[in-house]
């Protein structure tokens, strides 16, 4: 019997094979999980995510936090995707809050420079999936060559449809209601508005958000109970998910399960569950 031996360019084309086979049957397999999610419930219109424990996952692990930072950017291009398939239509991330400021300066480099090479390689990619970058939060305190690449992005990808890319960078629920207050009171000393206008719905026009609607389901990674300081105002009637794993260790598979959970809750608003069945709202349950 004679034995042939296989040519190293053999072996490549046969583990390329079996990885495609295996890339095309998990694709389908996700598929799959989406439509059963589709009609299974509500799919979130708006989905808000505090994206935490960048740093705690590359401490176990024994590296540098910006190690987890990079790891978590993984994470962010996953749960982008996998939500433009799903149909969400808005999806909020919370990249840099007011507070991270007060971190070591070189955390905050590291961070500035990840943020400028992570809209550089990824915008193309948003653009050609129909997806709409927008930013909130204190832009004007950004390093100049951020505000520089994120304008960019924003022109390139302003006419996209199929979903907003929120990014909310050196943000915070106090500063956005702050500045939404400046801005009622100078537009009532110059007579636009009168303070009897005043209500919820006029207030949300001076937010960040204007034209964008509530969450219905944050998630928060780490499994730490605390909003802190995201879309204060906005999140009032919003579906909380915690979730223990940490942000560069969330993948789509967790983005399911908390829809899943999303679509197993009754929202009420304030109202009782017969209220709800009453006037015919999507209580989810």
């Amino acid at each position: 019997m004679i034995f042939h031996k296989k040519s190293k360019d053999s072996d490549k084309v046969s583990d390329a094979v079996s990885s495609s086979q295996v890339g095309s049957s998990k694709s389908s397999q996700d598929r799959k999980i989406q439509e059963e999610l589709k009609k299974s419930g509500e799919i979130p219109t708006h989905i808000a995510i505090i994206m935490d424990g960048n740093g705690r996952w590359a401490k176990r692990r024994g590296l540098p936090r910006v190690a987890g930072h990079r790891e978590g950017v993984k994470s962010v291009r996953d749960v982008v995707e996998a939500c433009a398939q799903l149909g969400v239509k808005y999806l909020t991330l919370f990249a840099f809050s007011t507070e991270n400021w007060r971190r070591p300066r070189q955390e905050v480099d590291t961070l500035m420079k990840l943020l400028i090479r992570t809209l550089r390689t990824e915008t193309e990619n948003l653009h050609k999936n129909d997806i709409k970058l927008m930013a909130i939060g204190d832009i004007e305190s950004l390093p100049v060559e951020v505000q520089k690449e994120l304008k960019e992005a924003i022109e390139k990808t302003k006419n996209n449809k199929r979903m907003i890319l929120n990014l909310a960078l050196s943000y915070s629920g106090r500063w956005e209601i702050i500045e939404a207050v400046r801005d009622i009171a100078r537009d009532v000393k110059d007579g636009k508005i009168k303070v009897e206008d005043i209500n919820d719905k006029l207030f949300s026009r001076y937010l960040r958000t204007a034209g964008i609607p509530d969450p219905d389901l944050l998630i928060r990674t780490s499994g730490e109970y605390r909003i802190s300081n995201f879309l204060l105002w906005q999140i009032a009637y919003t579906e909380l998910y915690i979730c223990d794993c940490l942000w560069p260790d969330f993948r789509r598979k967790h983005l399911y399960e908390a829809i899943r959970d999303y679509q197993k809750r009754e929202r009420r608003f304030g109202m009782t569950s017969e209220q709800i069945k009453k006037k015919g709202l999507n209580g989810n349950a």
